[in-house]
């Protein structure tokens, strides 16, 4: 079912738009403020304040010393919060969604979708809160034992990307507040809103004044980096492009952060004689088009056995050349538009670029004509290996199809990338599944499936895809220090 006007208004005047430091909504010092658009439209949907250094300073400041007194509630309370926190969230899955959809643009029931998988690592990090714990031993020579324990790292930044506004902010949230760590939280410019009506949620949940600090600024850059050379922060978490990612890790050398890097992807996904064409093209569809192919997992390179290619090239064509396009508060709509003008512009000069080295388009190939940022879903057959569509990562609902003869030229082409935090492979060999995923360079594998994201599953890569694991056991171990203890008997 569609939003009304009425709606989208009531959901747009319940998200505050200060800037939240130590537990009070305030304006950024000099007044500032930046417009949020609908990507659909083009329209400003609302104006977010514009923080200065000095309002970044504030929120550091904040944290600092709210660090003192919240490393020391109890970790039941910690998890209670959290709890809450997930509980009010799935409360207002709809007010989440619909806030998504108009500042991102995804469809309904995507958006939808993100609130379930962001509001769980709520609930898996409120689980996780108590189970931290250490081990004690004896020396194995004798005269000591061995106690390690764990204390929360300290103050985090944390800078989160436009394309999933929520669950982005909760898989870094939930663990460091379940670990003891207080944060700073500069959300995208972009899509801010989500992230600020999330803050509300977690005042509302009980969280401590300065225990969560949010600063939106148009100019990332120049507020962010005097927080990651301030010493009393320590640890910083950043989800976004490698480029921006590799100037963190230039600035954070400074105090020695502990980092974790999500960073950029250009997953391959390979499709083998022997695979169930009905799953491979099911997966295709969900590996590619999940938030128009705006996804750092989204499968932007398609090696097909030359056996099944023309017919699965066929089908996918099919179904992608059957999507629907529109606003994502209409009913049917399948595929929003793209961020900006700019994502869509980018996206269309490669597949030109594809096109003129010898491309062929099986569906789509064009932007339609109308307000908003929409590209059409598209398949590209005969690509040539220089391309930029396979070269790079691209953000955008193109698929790009390649041929392949053996499992060790398959290989080879899927590995020949920088990047490597996901690989998916069809086939119904188990032997083979299992030869494959131990070969692909990523750090997670989609095998005969189209989405692995799980709040109980450690996610991140290798290679220029970063470091770090967010989810899982292992998320909640970024924000943990390990002390040990000896003790002479």
């Amino acid at each position: 079912m569609g939003m009304t006007p009425e709606q989208e208004q009531n959901v747009l005047k319940s998200v505050p738009t200060q800037l939240f430091i130590g537990g009070r909504w305030r304006d950024g010092e000099n007044g500032g403020t930046i417009p949020v658009e609908d990507p659909a439209t083009g329209e400003t949907l609302a104006s977010v304040a514009d923080a200065t250094v000095a309002d970044g300073g504030a929120a550091l400041t904040a944290a600092h010393e709210a660090q003192k007194t919240w490393r020391k509630v109890p970790a039941r309370e910690r998890a209670e919060i959290l709890r809450r926190a997930f509980e009010l969230v799935v409360a207002r899955a709809d007010e989440f969604a619909l806030l998504m959809t108009l500042e991102m643009g995804k469809p309904l029931a995507e958006a939808a979708g993100e609130v379930k998988y962001g509001a769980e690592f709520l609930r898996w990090f409120s689980e996780e809160a108590p189970r931290i714990g250490g081990r004690y031993s004896e020396n194995p020579v004798g005269g000591s034992r061995l106690l390690t324990m764990k204390a929360p790292v300290g103050p985090c930044l944390m800078i989160t990307p436009w394309n999933f506004p929520l669950a982005m902010g909760t898989r870094k949230i939930a663990p460091a507040v379940a670990a003891g760590c207080t944060m700073v939280v500069k959300p995208a410019t972009q899509t801010p809103l989500t992230m600020l009506a999330l803050a509300g949620v977690l005042e509302e949940a009980g969280l401590p004044p300065g225990v969560l600090n949010v600063v939106t600024s148009s100019t990332t850059g120049r507020v962010m980096e005097p927080l990651i050379r301030d010493p009393r922060l320590r640890k910083l978490t950043f989800t976004g492009s490698t480029a921006v990612g590799q100037r963190l890790v230039e600035q954070s050398a400074t105090q020695l952060l502990r980092t974790s890097m999500e960073l950029g992807g250009n997953a391959p996904f390979l499709v083998f004689d022997d695979a169930d064409l009905d799953k491979a093209v099911e997966g295709a569809m969900a590996a590619k088009m999940r938030n128009m192919g705006e996804a750092c997992t989204a499968a932007n390179r398609f090696y097909v056995q030359r056996g099944v290619a023309a017919e699965f090239s066929r089908r996918f064509a099919d179904r992608m050349g059957s999507l629907r396009m529109g606003r994502g508060t209409e009913d049917g709509v399948q595929v929003g538009p793209l961020i900006d003008g700019g994502a869509r512009d980018d996206v269309a000069r490669r597949v030109q670029e594809a096109v003129s080295g010898g491309a062929t388009v099986l569906a789509g190939g064009e932007a339609p004509e109308g307000a908003g940022y929409f590209y059409a879903p598209t398949v590209l057959a005969d690509v040539p290996a220089d391309a930029r569509l396979l070269t790079e990562e691209t953000f955008g609902p193109v698929a790009p199809v390649v041929t392949f003869d053996t499992e060790e030229e398959a290989l080879g082409l899927a590995n020949a990338s920088e990047y490597g935090l996901i690989a998916y492979a069809f086939t119904e060999s188990l032997s083979r599944g299992l030869r494959v995923s131990e070969e692909l360079e990523a750090g997670m594998i989609g095998l005969n499936a189209g989405v692995v994201s799980n709040a109980a599953a450690p996610f991140g890569g290798v290679k220029a895809s970063g470091f770090g694991r967010e989810g899982g056991a292992e998320g909640i171990e970024e924000y943990l220090e390990t002390k040990f203890v000896g003790i002479p008997v």
